[in-house]
């Protein structure tokens, strides 16, 4: 399988990326420029945390006008898969290819430390191998990872099974303690915490592996 990150200016998250996808899986990653109109061949893609642009203007904001954007949407609307993380899920709500926003944390104050989510639903090619209610841990480092829809999108996301994530214990205020969500078609997942940050041991948490090897098993029975 080969992955592509996606690189902003102020990305900082890539090569976490790039390290979970080839030496902690055994695959292929490359990185795919912000000003690059083409994705290369790639059979998923990750859009990794950071400030892509500074988070000038708001998370997100800017950078939803790359040029390379435009590919990633097409790539999406012809099902490939797209794992947003963090500053990712950021540009994908501000990119409209999912519902909702990010604010800033309810208060007020970046941060940083380890949570433990629980598993919403299997039924997508990113949570496949964990069974619905397993619990993972993983970090977060966000200071606008508020997730906000307004009731009738909300209600749309939990008919529909597409909350991926839920916070035990909410960090941040988002709405309904949602830490991801799917898109309609299921191939694009959006989540404020970090699984490249949890997929060595040295990390002192593997459980992000369960969502990187989700996608490769996808992919590889397509």
């Amino acid at each position: 399988m080969r992955v592509g990150v996606v690189v902003f200016p102020g990305s900082n998250c890539d090569h976490d990326a790039w390290f979970a996808v080839s030496r902690n899986l055994g695959h292929t990653a490359g990185f795919i420029w912000h000003d690059s109109d083409r994705l290369g061949g790639v059979d998923a893609v990750i859009l990794p945390g950071g400030f892509s642009y500074g988070d000038y203007l708001r998370c997100g904001a800017i950078a939803r006008f790359s040029p390379v954007m435009q590919a990633v949407r097409k790539f999406a609307d012809d099902g490939g898969q797209v794992l947003g993380i963090c500053n990712g899920f950021q540009v994908l709500v501000e990119s409209h290819i999912l519902p909702g926003a990010l604010l800033r944390n309810a208060g007020l104050k970046f941060i940083c430390r380890e949570v433990r989510l629980r598993v919403e639903t299997a039924a997508s090619p990113f949570t496949h191998a964990a069974e619905k209610g397993r619990i993972l841990r993983l970090p977060i480092a966000h200071g606008e990872g508020c997730y906000y829809a307004d009731n009738r999108t909300l209600d749309e996301l939990e008919a529909a099974d597409r909350v991926a994530f839920r916070y035990l214990d909410n960090p941040n205020g988002s709405a309904r303690d949602i830490a991801g969500i799917l898109n309609q078609g299921r191939n694009v997942l959006g989540m404020m915490p970090h699984p490249e940050r949890a997929a060595d041991p040295l990390m002192g948490s593997t459980d992000g592996l369960v969502i990187l090897q989700s996608m490769v098993s996808a992919y590889a029975v397509r």
